[in-house]
């Protein structure tokens, strides 16, 4: 857990511990195994359910749904909301920038990204671009391969245009 919220495990330990004594999460003990998670009795749960889908959402319900669809070759967030999931400090985004790389049906990248949208509360914008497009020079382009880019679903697309 440390290791994927880049933390030292002392830090991670006492933060774990003082949710645990709050009551957020619960633990249980298999052997010496200390298991860990959600405290779904706590009054907070849910609060913080749907606060943990807005913020951080949006990249695992993208995955999710944007698996299921043929055709799409890699999937990469940008933007705004990219970036602060990037640390780049900036305004709250007010959505969700999502490129969509590949020949996929394109009512179905919009209709998944409109049940994410409404899962999340905000806006996902979805660009689709074949890998040709993709290697297009343009100013729009310039700006998203600038940017901060966070992977939603396959490689990044940047590595293979080298």
């Amino acid at each position: 857990m440390a290791e994927r919220a880049d933390l030292a495990y002392p830090t991670a330990h006492r933060e774990v511990a003082r949710l645990i004594d709050a009551g957020i999460l619960a633990e249980r003990r298999v052997g010496r195994t200390r298991l860990i998670r959600g405290n779904p009795d706590s009054p907070l749960a849910a609060p913080l359910r749907e606060i943990l889908t807005v913020v951080t959402g949006p990249l695992v319900l993208l995955a999710e749904e944007l698996g299921r669809i043929d055709g799409i070759e890699s999937a990469f967030l940008y933007g705004s909301f990219a970036a602060r999931l990037r640390g780049v400090d900036g305004t709250s985004p007010h959505d969700i920038d999502v490129m969509v790389v590949g020949t996929p049906d394109v009512d179905a990248v919009y209709e998944a990204c409109t049940r994410v949208e409404a899962a999340v509360h905000r806006p996902v914008n979805p660009t689709i671009l074949s890998a040709e497009e993709l290697r297009a020079e343009s100013g729009f382009l310039d700006t998203v391969r600038s940017g901060a880019t966070v992977p939603v679903m396959g490689e990044s697309p940047w590595r293979s245009l080298g």
